[in-house]
């Protein structure tokens, strides 16, 4: 639930960062911190508790610059404090970076660093990460490379990535590089907002609305190298790709609190436009019937189903129940509900006449992501009930149905 914001440009990264950091509260977290350049020095503020705390450590300790990246943390490894929230630094300071997932082998990988002489200030695995980039940035630089390369500041990344176990969305400050940025993805999403002469940054597109309309999802394994003038797209085995860039549809007056208290009674209360929206042009009155554009399968593809699985968590778990009830009513289909988190480790008899549905809100839960790829990987169709555009599982899916419903701002269940 954690969520990650990073500037670089021209304009002052702080008020960009935290703006984003208000944005991502409805993510749920327990701490929050920014790292900002300033006359040549990267500087830190961080602290345990709401964003607000933060914005009130930087009105007395202000920090300002062109390049900078935030956090929201939600603690995993080590407790809920000033120290173990991010950013977190590597080596004498030369690698700064925020990270969102798990490393499962941080464990070994802190005694190794450990013995090579790197001292831990906190309990995360996150500077575990950076340490093992610093380290090999220092190795790197012992064996004749230029410190001053924004290649051998990715060679490091990319040695440091290949010893990781886990999932990870990272974004990394680099101390003698003022204007560089480099973000990673495996299994945790991030999105590029492109600009005129500046690179946003953020783990979900609600920090980039207002700021950019054309963005670039990152997929699994990618990294992107961002400068002021400059976007460079990776993928970690097959080298340089060419960015695809999309439009951002979201508007950002969804995202505004209005006359409302908080996010959870203005979503309640618009729940009868939610769904008004979501059926708009879908219903056919006079044949009785509703029609899906993005389904993707031919008439024939369809008659063949002779049974659907959803697979979903949560309250989209509790959705699919309901569903069943009615595709069973009214397609005439048998249909069994999953626990998106037991499919993808069960191994129950499914055949190519069977249709795979991922019901998910945010298109990003790693548990419905992970049973629609491994039905994939065994030849079903797989599609997604999903509203956010451009998600992961929006893209992966075969086809699939759009909700438009809006942002989900509310911690809360609301869509």
């Amino acid at each position: 639930m954690c969520g990650i914001v990073g500037y670089v440009g021209h304009r002052d990264a702080s008020e960009y960062l935290m703006e984003g950091l208000f944005r991502l509260e409805y993510r749920g977290y327990d701490s929050a911190g920014v790292a900002v350049r300033q006359n040549g020095k990267i500087e830190l503020r961080k602290r345990a508790g709401r964003v607000n705390e933060l914005a009130s450590l930087l009105e007395d300790e202000p920090v300002h610059g062109c390049i900078g990246i935030g956090h929201t943390r939600w603690a995993t490894h080590g407790g809920v404090t000033d120290t173990n929230s991010h950013p977190h630094v590597g080596g004498n300071g030369s690698v700064v970076l925020v990270h969102n997932g798990v490393i499962e082998n941080h464990s070994s990988l802190r005694v190794q660093l450990q013995g090579l002489g790197y001292v831990f200030r906190t309990e995360t695995d996150t500077e575990t990460v950076a340490h093992l980039i610093a380290h090999h940035l220092e190795e790197q630089i012992k064996l004749g490379g230029d410190p001053e390369s924004v290649e051998l500041c990715l060679k490091a990344v990319e040695i440091s990535l290949g010893k990781l176990k886990g999932t990870y969305g990272l974004v990394i400050l680099f101390d003698h590089l003022p204007d560089l940025l480099i973000a990673c993805r495996n299994g945790s999403p991030l999105v590029i907002g492109v600009g005129d002469g500046e690179y946003f940054v953020a783990s979900d597109a609600q920090p980039l609305i207002g700021h950019t309309s054309e963005v670039v999802y990152m997929a699994d394994r990618e990294i992107a190298v961002l400068r002021p003038d400059d976007f460079e797209l990776l993928h970690r085995e097959t080298g340089k790709l060419a960015p695809s860039v999309q439009t951002l549809d979201q508007v950002s007056a969804e995202s505004e609190l209005g006359d409302y208290p908080h996010y959870m009674l203005k979503e309640i209360f618009e729940q009868p436009q939610t769904i008004e929206n979501a059926l708009r042009g879908r219903l056919d009155e006079e044949e009785a019937t509703a029609r899906f554009g993005g389904l993707n399968l031919t008439a024939a593809q369809l008659r063949r189903i002779d049974r659907i699985v959803l697979t979903a968590c949560g309250t989209s778990w509790h959705a699919g129940l309901v569903g069943e009830y009615l595709i069973e009513e009214f397609a005439r289909l048998p249909v069994e509900v999953e626990y998106a988190s037991e499919l993808r480790y069960r191994n129950p008899p499914l055949s190519d006449r069977t249709m795979v549905f991922a019901i998910t809100q945010s298109g990003e839960t790693a548990d419905t992501l992970a049973a629609m790829r491994e039905c994939k990987r065994k030849g079903l169709p797989s599609l997604a009930i999903c509203n956010v555009v451009g998600s992961t599982i929006a893209r992966e899916a075969d086809g699939g149905v759009y909700l438009h419903a809006g942002p989900e701002v509310g911690v809360a269940s609301t869509k």
